[in-house]
């Protein structure tokens, strides 16, 4: 599924690159002619409020058609910070505790080989420090048959595993752990996580081009370039635009565009989405190694070449990889997105110096 593949190289801080007027745009055409990959479009938002798109490649391979502007895409592992955000908005109306035990609102649901939601937190879930295993290399069948999964099945299937490690000892990437967030927005509130979503972030903000595919939808609503899947390297490109993202739920499953998620992370770090104790706590990161980035509830953290760090959420789905964040000092955005998962990990790193690249030219401005 690849929900988010986040392997430690990828997240190494990126060479610093040039920095013209046309260096995103030599930077998406690029990750097309030297990568080969289908498209890529980005967005990027300067610290006077403008709003610069771009787009390379081609929209559909097959008959050539161009890259909507700005076009609508499946934004993958990008849905945790969303979903992270309701969960501390639930935090701060003292529905929900961060050190509060998965068990305080799922009782008995998480057992498994070392698995004990008695013993993890809802604030181990949010940072990837339960020891929850992942469950996202059994479910790409499910995506391309266009299986409809129930958050429960999803469940299941990650806890015929065993624990990874002991909660709150280590670090590892789990979606199987916003599945279960998701689960504990739903049990709280006693409505869909996609209702709350819409409510406390999408209408709250004002994002006109992000929703939460219903059950069933399989299509992307507005203009939107392809997105393709390569087998191997050299293998040819299969049309996974029309996927059933159940799989990815919590996790992964929205559509969005660049401009609206650069608006999503302004928004949330000028405190729009949340009070300040719970800000606070979504930017208390662990860090990944020594690659320079850092994990918080929802979010993560990563240097830039020319000084300072930037947050957000990258994020994986079949047919589609973006990354991109805002500045620290909330004023300068970007997201790039291309209508493929690269097979070889370099080409993520360029995705990333790409992003790198506009946020520090848009920095200048």
């Amino acid at each position: 599924m690849a929900v988010c593949a986040m392997t430690l190289g990828a997240l190494a801080p990126p060479a610093a690159s040039a920095t013209g007027p046309d260096a995103v745009q030599q930077g998406l055409n690029a990750l097309v002619r030297s990568d080969g990959l289908p498209a890529a479009l980005a967005s990027v938002q300067d610290g006077a409020g403008r709003t610069r798109t771009y787009t390379a490649g081609v929209g559909d391979l097959a008959t050539g058609a161009k890259v909507p502007k700005d076009g609508q895409v499946r934004v993958g592992s990008t849905t945790k910070t969303f979903t992270a955000v309701v969960v501390l908005q639930l935090v701060a109306e003292g529905k929900v505790g961060l050190d509060a035990k998965v068990d305080t609102y799922l009782p008995g649901l998480v057992r498994g080989e070392g698995i004990d939601g008695r013993r993890i937190t809802v604030r181990e879930l949010l940072q990837h420090t339960s020891g929850i295993p992942d469950y996202e290399e059994e479910v790409d069948d499910a995506l391309l048959q266009r299986r409809y999964l129930e958050p429960r099945d999803i469940l299941d299937i990650a806890l015929r595993k065993k624990a990874v490690f002991e909660p709150g000892k280590s670090w590892a990437y789990s979606n199987t752990n916003y599945v279960l967030a998701g689960l504990i927005v739903q049990k709280v509130t006693g409505r869909p996580l996609a209702e709350e979503i819409d409510k406390r972030v999408v209408r709250a903000i004002g994002l006109r081009h992000t929703y939460f595919p219903a059950a069933g939808d399989t299509t992307v609503r507005e203009p939107h370039p392809k997105g393709y899947r390569q087998d191997a390297a050299g293998a040819p490109w299969r049309d996974v635009t029309d996927i059933d993202p159940s799989a990815a739920w919590a996790a992964g499953q929205m559509i969005s565009t660049n401009s609206d998620l650069n608006r999503f992370f302004t928004a949330l770090l000028r405190g729009d989405l949340l009070k300040e104790a719970e800000l606070a706590e979504m930017r208390t990161t662990v860090p990944l190694g020594d690659t320079g980035a850092a994990y918080g509830l929802g979010i993560m953290s990563r240097t830039l070449s020319c000084g300072g760090l930037y947050w957000g959420h990258g994020g994986d789905i079949m047919g589609y990889e973006t990354r991109g964040g805002i500045t620290e000092d909330g004023r300068t955005a970007a997201n790039v997105t291309v209508t493929a998962i690269p097979v070889d990990v370099a080409a993520t790193r360029r995705l990333e110096s790409t992003v790198d690249t506009a946020l520090c030219a848009a920095k200048r401005t």
